[in-house]
């Protein structure tokens, strides 16, 4: 096995995943399985009020820790990539500030002072394990163009075959409007499919997902998830701590990103990194596992599903709607019932139905000339002669439907 800072070139990174590379069998998908697939590509994503003290400072511990932790996956052969949250938080103090503000020019503020000193902690932390380090910012334009999205999946490919460890944060310093990528957890998924991860890790505060809110009476936690089925009855809701912008609805939307696209999710406590992570077995008493739920996707529909911006919206009636989603077809002009923007040609657009946003895709037709359409159609005179489909069945993504939110 090569030691943590060497180059790794992995020639096959979508060998299918049988029961004995994870410990247990899943021919009838019964069980949790009780480790990571051999070689599995890891993103792990840790959270502010994981990373910080009582007073908001950064937990240096914990980060030292979860360094070493790392260290051992990679003499353990797993690629990891790191995604942390903590540069606002990091910021707090040596500012003054007592908690995170809500104004967005403090963000900002906070977010520059704390994000090097969060990747200089990072740095010092897997140095000593013999780790390279390396510093990525994203922000929502980073992954929203698609031309950018390609460069950073090859920049991350580059890293990863050098034997890096990427450290990933949104660019908060820099966002023009409310971090718009989220959190940090949404940012992970993203990241998850940019780099082809096998398994998703989000620790956080909280021993993964529960039946309702720790502490009420009855709620039990919730170890294997195969399904949106096995989530019916659940319900998650509310903001994170007063360091993040995250909670349970936010790491729940990254597992059914994540797992729609091919990617094992596990959500589970920070405290229990060590057991989780620090060997090859995984406790199934731990955390919560999610199950893939589909393919690993392309990238092309991954990006339009979750990384788009859309600039508008189609709608559609039942009829179309069932030829999308059951029927697997194109989106033609006689399911249309009406246009929501001032979109052109080429733009990334919504597909709303009966029962609301059920997919997302590249529109072939400007937004007025739709409009010509709809409107020709209710004064009963002839259409423009349009042949093409509105959004083509190969440039539309569906969306997963998030269960418990």
């Amino acid at each position: 096995m090569p030691p943590p800072g060497t180059a790794t070139t992995r020639t096959d990174r979508r060998a299918p995943v049988t029961p004995a590379a994870i410990g247990t069998s899943l021919v009838h998908g019964q069980e949790r399985p009780g480790r990571l697939p051999e070689g599995a590509r890891v993103v792990v994503k840790v959270g502010s009020s994981s990373l910080t003290r009582a007073d908001g400072g950064l937990d240096l511990n914990r980060i030292d820790i979860l360094a070493g932790l790392i260290a051992g996956m990679r003499r353990r052969g797993h690629d990891v990539v790191l995604v942390s949250s903590g540069a606002v938080a990091s910021g707090l103090v040596p500012l003054g500030l007592s908690r995170r503000p809500d104004e967005l020019s403090l963000l900002q503020a906070a977010a520059s002072v704390g994000q090097g000193r969060l990747a200089a902690r990072w740095e010092t932390a897997m140095s000593a394990y013999g780790l390279v380090t390396a510093q990525v910012l994203l922000t929502a334009h980073d992954v929203a163009i698609r031309s950018h999205y390609r460069t950073v999946r090859a920049t991350f490919d580059s890293l990863l075959s050098l034997g890096a460890v990427p450290i990933i944060n949104e660019n908060d310093a820099v966002a023009t409007s409310e971090f718009s990528l989220g959190d940090n957890d949404r940012l992970a998924a993203l990241v998850a499919h940019l780099v082809t991860a096998d398994v998703l890790v989000l620790l956080t505060d909280v021993d993964g997902l529960w039946t309702a809110r720790p502490g009420t009476p009855g709620a039990t936690p919730i170890r294997h998830v195969r399904s949106s089925a096995d989530l019916e009855g659940v319900s998650v809701s509310g903001r994170g701590s007063f360091v993040g912008t995250g909670g349970m609805t936010t790491k729940l939307q990254a597992a059914t990103i994540a797992c729609a696209s091919g990617t094992t999710t596990l959500i589970a406590r920070a405290d229990d990194a060590a057991g989780l992570l620090g060997q090859e077995r995984v406790p199934t008493d731990l955390g919560t596992w999610f199950e893939p739920t589909g393919p690993h996707r392309p990238s092309r529909r991954l990006w339009m599903a979750h990384a788009s911006q859309p600039e508008g919206r189609v709608l559609i009636d039942a009829g179309a709607a069932r030829a999308l989603t059951v029927g697997k077809k194109s989106l033609l002009l006689p399911g249309l019932t009406g246009v929501d923007g001032d979109f052109e040609s080429g733009s990334v657009v919504d597909v709303v139905g009966p029962d609301g946003v059920l997919a997302r895709g590249i529109c072939r037709y400007a937004a007025a000339e739709l409009r010509e359409v709809l409107a020709a159609r209710a004064e009963g005179t002839a259409a423009p002669d349009h042949v093409a489909p509105v959004i083509h069945r190969d440039d539309l993504a569906e969306l997963p439907r998030i269960a418990g939110v």
